[in-house]
């Protein structure tokens, strides 16, 4: 009972303290700033651990769409939009299981493959969407936190939001647990270090990173289930608009280090939501400029951490994007 009343004072106490700095409302923001981060940082985590095991997947905005469009399509046709998030899922796995037959079975090129997959991926997801274009999914519900979502501040900040925000900062944690404290995280980092040493230890190298590509594909897929699913949300062509490759820059941003992804992502989307709200403030800046200013920051960053980076040491995977043979 205290607790409900206690939501109801702060509520009342929070009507006259929005904190704004040049009309933009900087609670609003930082609330905003959780969601749009949230489809580049699940697939930028997903692409970590690919990397991590020495492939390199250029198909990230391909398994993305392909998860938006998937993720979509089931969730309105089964009317739940979870069963959507888990198409989506799916359809990014399968996406990335075909280019992990084409790059460890026939040993195609890892570059040239991943960019085929993501022209792949945008060509059929154009297909499928046609006939769900103008259509509305199945709303996600927001978690219910009862008088903590009415506490000043801090309440729209951390707690108005859907499962999967959260869900994508646990995974975040498990996955920088996984690769420095067990033994299927030394086992995938030493595929990814030298897949040739790791083999020679006995280690199943194609299957480990079978498995890591799929677990990748299945987080793009889930981040372009979101993105169509609750943070637009709707089916438009090509919807993902480059945010599989800003995942990819997001990883090298990182350093290949799950923490590091995550301030990668929030940054990004901090970007994003900044120049909505400045859209909304009504400042005289033309759209397109607002629009690509998430892209040209991260590019100018990327340029930054190449110059600053010290004393050339190789912060990626020592086997990253080189093929594997047995009897080599």
């Amino acid at each position: 009972m205290w607790l409900h009343r206690m939501g109801a004072d702060l509520k009342f106490w929070a009507m006259g303290q929005r904190m704004s700095i040049g009309g933009i409302d900087i609670v609003t923001l930082a609330a905003m700033l959780m969601a749009a981060s949230t489809p580049v940082l699940l697939a930028a985590t997903g692409e970590l651990v690919a990397e991590k095991s020495g492939v390199l997947n250029l198909g990230v905005e391909g398994m993305m769409i392909m998860g938006a469009v998937a993720g979509f399509a089931a969730a309105v046709a089964t009317g739940s939009p979870v069963l959507g998030i888990v198409a989506g899922a799916l359809a990014g796995a399968l996406m990335a299981t075909l280019f992990a037959f084409l790059t460890q079975i026939f040993l195609s090129n890892q570059v040239a493959t991943g960019l085929a997959l993501t022209l792949f991926g945008l060509g059929l997801s154009a297909l499928i969407g046609k006939g769900y274009e103008g259509v509305r999914p199945p709303p996600t519900a927001k978690l219910d936190f009862g008088p903590l979502a009415d506490i000043p501040v801090i309440g729209p900040i951390f707690f108005s939001h859907d499962w999967i925000v959260y869900a994508s900062l646990l995974l975040v944690a498990v996955v920088w647990f996984v690769l420095r404290y067990t033994r299927a995280g030394l086992i995938l980092r030493a595929v990814g270090e030298s897949h040739d040493a790791a083999h020679a230890l006995g280690y199943r190298v194609v299957a480990v990173r079978f498995a890591a590509l799929g677990f990748g594909g299945a987080l793009a897929g889930l981040g372009g289930a979101y993105l169509s699913l609750v943070r637009v949300p709707q089916w438009t062509e090509g919807m993902t608009a480059g945010a599989g490759w800003i995942a990819l820059a997001i990883v090298v941003f990182a350093s290949w280090r799950p923490w590091r992804v995550l301030l990668g992502a929030y940054m990004f989307g901090g970007i994003t939501a900044l120049q909505l709200q400045l859209q909304a403030a009504g400042y005289a800046i033309p759209v397109h400029i607002l629009s690509i200013a998430p892209y040209v920051i991260t590019i100018v960053v990327l340029v930054i951490l190449s110059a600053l980076h010290r004393h050339g040491v190789q912060a990626a995977p020592a086997s990253l994007g080189k093929s594997f043979h047995a009897s080599s």
